[in-house]
């Protein structure tokens, strides 16, 4: 029977569109369980809700459950801002899985009427336990143009040193910044551990933060086809060099590129990273495993 002619019929263009704001169906489970080294459970519960629904009373322990079933177990949530960091600081005291960092983003920093206060701010929570990282900090050539970088260089280096007085890991923010982010940390000196978030770089440029020891976390964008160059600089990495990571919700591997991200997609980026380096699937994920835990925990 036809449809009235009141009613509406969606269209492959309709159906497109709401597809795009739908969470892909889960992926195939690793062998050995992993971390996402950098998440926004905050922006992805908040925008997105929880894949394949979930308690509406408990999102962030639901999004945990969806990402445990495929194998990764351990979230690592990002502050970018002083109320994002201490969402995630209190989200870190109450759900075991999750670990947490602080931090003013670059292209924030140069927002801010009050950077000092925010600084300190960030600075009170990077001092409690469960806070294992100051980051996502550094420099964003893309977003900030030249009038904001001398105070993303000011914040950048004040979270450097705020790093190296808790003893905690500093998470890396480079967009379009390589040679600057790399001046700066060698002219304060890097913290014991230094996480380059979401790297861009090519092969030589891993190769110097390799040499630094800097841990090079790779996201959903090393399983883009045009990602040649980050695949190449995935080879020039040592596996205990090695982290992985969502960016959630932005990020979202193939061949589900455009849709929702989160931390139960960490499997496709893992298995892409797999086959690029040549790299046994269970011994990836075991070096990654390890790195996680060198880098951040015990959780």
């Amino acid at each position: 029977m036809l449809a009235p002619m009141t009613e509406q019929t969606e269209t492959r263009k309709q159906r497109a569109a709401r597809r795009a704001g739908e969470f892909p169906p889960a992926p195939e489970a690793l062998p050995v369980s992993v971390l996402d080294s950098h998440t926004h459970l905050d922006i992805t519960v908040g925008e997105y809700g929880v894949p394949g629904g979930g308690p509406a009373d408990d999102p962030v322990g639901a999004a945990i459950a969806v990402a445990a079933g495929v194998g990764v177990d351990r979230l690592v949530q990002v502050g970018v801002d002083v109320e994002s960091s201490r969402w995630g600081a209190d989200v870190a005291e109450r759900y075991g899985a999750v670990l947490a960092t602080v931090a003013l983003h670059p292209n924030e920093a140069p927002r801010l009427a009050g950077l000092d206060e925010a600084l300190r701010e960030i600075e009170s929570l990077a001092a409690r336990d469960r806070v294992r990282g100051v980051g996502e900090t550094g420099m964003d050539f893309f977003r900030t143009g030249d009038e904001g970088r001398a105070v993303q260089e000011e914040s950048f280096r004040a979270h450097i040193a705020i790093a190296k007085r808790y003893g905690k890991t500093l998470v890396i923010h480079d967009r379009d910044a390589h040679a600057d982010v790399l001046r700066i940390l060698d002219d304060e000196g890097a913290p014991d551990t230094v996480v380059m978030h979401c790297f861009s770089g090519d092969a030589e440029f891993a190769r110097q933060c390799v040499r630094r020891g800097y841990l090079l976390s790779f996201a959903g964008t090393v399983t883009f086809g045009s990602a040649g160059a980050l695949r190449e600089a995935a080879t020039v990495t040592p596996v205990d060099q090695l982290l992985v990571e969502t960016d959630a919700p932005y990020l979202t591997p193939m061949p589900h590129r455009g849709r929702p991200n989160a931390s139960y997609l960490i499997p496709l980026t893992v298995r892409s990273l797999a086959e690029a380096t040549g790299t046994g699937l269970d011994a990836l994920c075991a070096a990654i495993s390890a790195t996680g835990n060198r880098a951040f925990g015990p959780w």
